[in-house]
């Protein structure tokens, strides 16, 4: 087992879950603050998490020529190129720029997406969903710290509003590039392929487990950006709550998103993956129960809690079933395919979260999860008895 490795991780996924929810945070709000149209507002996340779809497939080939390290590393400097960049264009109060700079971010976050599986490279196969959930916990400080760093860095800068807040994510970007420098190569001890040629990736994807992974991750993280890049602007532009409730409660939901990996890879060892990604479309439906009774505080900090912990549930569960889709010489090519099904999946709910809270309003937008989650459901159902989770979960068990 590669520890330092897992070290490494951790502390860089604080720094980009840092990063992410500062923008996350402030892109729709900066976005109203620069645009005539609120329609557009969320335009910058948006971008952004185009960028990551865009990305995820030359991130994936990039490391697959030069390294998990050096890839890491590069992308952890694109981020520091693209918080500057913001920072120029709020001192000229240019939408163009912020977006610019938005979707550049987003290319180091494709990135950065897959620290969890250089983690589930560094330990034995049994080990994989504790290993995936251990690095996300790193996001558990970054809960933390981005809020603070968004709001307190709103004046550090005079006359530029936010630009503080840039200049310090800069720095800590310039941090994580040194340290992914010392992360180790992957362990293929850990994997053992079963002596089968590699597979291409129309047979890889036909497998029903593969199929449900996907799927977990991506309605998962599609209704989880859907609904986060909406509260911001909910919140703080049509209910008139302060900057620091808003940003307040984004600081619950992504502690609800990573305090859950504490316990989430024990939990897929000792319950089952399937049950687990179940749960964890339970929780986004609840989401959208709570939501649907009220816009007090109250209401979007319970509904955004459990839309965190539905997102753990089937994003953890969906990667550690994604893994045991395909061997490692495999790994790269399956990785990218969901990736981008993902991210692609996140870039559509973005785009529409600025336009349907314009048009049709919060309480619409929360019906949206219902049918899609309703789907997940009957997937699960479905692929619970295949033989390769069977197979899977006995081995978890050693």
């Amino acid at each position: 087992m590669q520890k330092n490795n897992l070290i490494i991780l951790v502390i860089c996924q604080l720094i980009s879950a840092t990063g992410s929810i500062v923008i996350v945070t402030l892109g729709g709000i900066i976005g109203a603050d620069l645009t005539s149209d609120p329609a557009w507002s969320t335009l910058p996340i948006s971008m952004m998490v185009v960028a990551i779809a865009a990305t995820t497939i030359p991130a994936t080939l990039l490391m697959r020529r030069l390294g998990r390290s050096r890839g890491f590393a590069i992308a952890s400097l694109s981020a520091v190129i693209a918080v500057l960049v913001a920072a120029y264009a709020l001192s000229e109060a240019s939408f163009a720029m912020f977006i610019v700079a938005a979707a550049m971010f987003g290319i180091n976050m494709a990135f950065t997406q897959q620290y969890r599986y250089a983690a589930a490279e560094s330990v034995p196969a049994r080990y994989t969903a504790r290993a995936v959930s251990f690095v996300l916990v790193g996001s558990i400080g970054g809960a933390l710290i981005g809020p603070e760093l968004a709001t307190r860095g709103q004046n550090w800068v005079s006359d530029v509003p936010y630009a503080g807040t840039m200049l310090a994510l800069a720095a800590l970007y310039l941090v994580q590039a040194v340290l992914l420098l010392r992360l180790k190569s992957a362990d293929e001890s850990f994997h053992e392929d079963d002596g089968r040629p590699s597979r291409g990736l129309r047979q890889i994807v036909r497998q029903p487990v593969f199929l449900v992974a996907v799927l977990g991750g991506t309605v998962g993280y599609g209704l989880m950006t859907l609904v986060m890049t909406a509260t911001p602007l909910s919140m703080h532009i049509n209910d008139g709550y302060s900057i620091e409730q808003t940003a307040g409660v984004i600081r619950a939901h992504v502690l609800g998103m990573y305090v859950p990996s504490l316990v989430s890879g024990f939990l897929i060892e000792r319950l089952g993956v399937t049950r687990m990604m179940f749960f964890g479309a339970l929780g986004l439906l609840g989401t959208s129960i709570v939501a649907l009774q009220g816009q007090s505080v109250l209401h979007y900090w319970g509904a955004l809690i459990l839309l965190g912990v539905g997102w753990n549930f089937l994003y953890v569960g969906g990667t550690t079933m994604l893994t045991y889709t395909y061997s490692m010489s495999e790994r790269f090519q399956a990785q990218a395919a969901n990736e981008f099904l993902v991210f692609g999946t996140s870039a559509i709910a973005s785009l529409l979260a600025g336009t349907v809270m314009h048009y049709f309003g919060w309480s619409r937008l929360m019906l949206v999860p219902i049918p899609i989650l309703l789907i997940i459901f009957v997937a699960l159902l479905l692929v619970r008895r295949d033989p390769l989770l069977r197979r899977s979960q006995t081995m978890t068990k050693m």
